[in-house]
């Protein structure tokens, strides 16, 4: 099943997230990740599900849905956020992560993922997803290319905004 996430499910996010990191051969997350995901998919709801003594002015952002299995328990996740394109002058939802652990894939859960961003886009009015994965990744380059997506060469880079 394919539900989004609930503040309960924090804890085994950020287990998931940092198994994703360390796939994608990346540092791990920083400490203190489950309290910012639980502002940026949450607002005003903290880890714990109540409301902070201040409340946040920012609607939560990001948007997160798990693979729950008959048993409970997560087996995956996918993140997304509406994004904008200057060239195409509209809106489009930026899948930012999608991941499933290694005994979960190649069960039908990818797609199940896929299919409720895909979801999520529809509700917003948003008629295209965006994302994208390492050029070594085969096994999702396969997966995504099965979906029918079509992909672009380009390089990702990061800049910290305070100069080292």
């Amino acid at each position: 099943m394919v539900r989004h996430a609930r503040v309960e499910d924090l804890g085994r996010l950020v287990e998931l997230v940092a198994e994703h990191a360390e796939y994608e051969k990346a540092a791990p997350p920083a400490p203190g990740l489950a309290d910012r995901l639980a502002g940026l998919l949450f607002g005003d709801r903290g880890s714990t599900g109540e409301p902070h003594a201040l409340p946040r002015t920012v609607a939560p952002r990001l948007r997160c849905l798990v693979a729950e299995l008959p048993d409970g328990s997560l087996a995956g996740y996918a993140t997304c956020a509406p994004e904008l394109s200057t060239w195409d002058g509209v809106a489009y939802l930026h899948m930012d992560c999608l991941y499933l652990t290694s005994t979960a894939r190649g069960h039908g859960l990818g797609p199940l993922l896929v299919d409720a961003v895909r979801a999520e886009a529809r509700a917003l009015g948003l008629t295209e997803i965006q994302w994208q994965t390492p050029a070594w990744n085969e096994g999702a380059i396969r997966f995504y290319d099965r979906l029918g997506a079509t992909s672009k060469e380009k390089r990702r880079y990061t800049l910290p905004t305070d100069p080292a």
